[in-house]
């Protein structure tokens, strides 16, 4: 008779930068836990005189809650030289999604903000329309300006240094990205009114560029596809 061999639940795979350990998410969360701790028991896994291991947890398509991370943290640490650096799945809640949804997704205006007004979004905001001197716009992602920007704009407000400020006329009063400020920009658009764009290059400093050179600078922003 053919014994059938049992499925292996869990993986170990040694890295440069410690162990990574891929759970199977087919199986009951107790028999991920037996399996665990069976492996983690081997001589090499337990306590000793050796440095701390850095262990990142891999749980596929497996919902984790937070009781479960903790008996995960737990069952891995204990009395091994092991310490739990990430515990990642391709699940989220619902909440997380729609905080997701709402830090990512675009919003669109059509209006002019005008002295004394404040626009202020989550994610990305795609202004049609000016900003007149006065006016204000903030986003928690990138900015970009159908029209005149002669006011105040602030992308990344939340802290992303990745974010960018961009406008078919930039003439600001003050460009803002993340906490840092440029009250009044070296470089501004030409007499022809060229389209451009600032963002903070590696050392922190506020940039201005030619709009064209935007998919160079942020290869991330594949939501205009083809560039801009």
């Amino acid at each position: 008779m053919k014994v059938q061999k049992q499925q292996q639940y869990v993986t170990i795979k040694g890295t440069k930068d410690g162990l990574t350990l891929h759970l199977d998410d087919s199986c009951s969360f107790d028999q991920l836990l037996q399996e665990l701790e069976e492996m983690l028991s081997l001589k090499q896994y337990i306590h000793g005189s050796g440095p701390v291991i850095g262990v990142k947890v891999k749980v596929g398509n497996r919902f984790v809650n937070k009781d479960q991370r903790e008996k995960l943290e737990s069952m891995i640490t204990q009395k091994r030289n092991l310490i739990v650096e990430t515990i990642d799945s391709n699940v989220m809640t619902k909440d997380e999604a729609l905080r997701l949804k709402r830090e990512t997704e675009v919003t669109s205006v059509a209006k002019i903000v005008r002295s004394g007004q404040i626009l202020q979004v989550n994610g990305d905001l795609l202004l049609i329309g000016d900003v007149n001197p006065g006016g204000t716009i903030m986003a928690t992602g990138n900015i970009f300006v159908l029209g005149a920007l002669r006011g105040i704009a602030h992308a990344g407000a939340d802290g992303n240094n990745e974010a960018v400020i961009a406008a078919s006329m930039l003439k600001p009063a003050q460009l803002r990205i993340s906490e840092t400020i440029n009250r009044s920009p070296d470089h501004l658009s030409s007499e022809e009114n060229e389209m451009e764009c600032a963002y903070l290059n590696e050392n922190g400093e506020m940039v201005i560029e030619r709009l064209q050179q935007l998919t160079h600078l942020r290869p991330n922003l594949t939501r205009f596809e083809g560039g801009i």
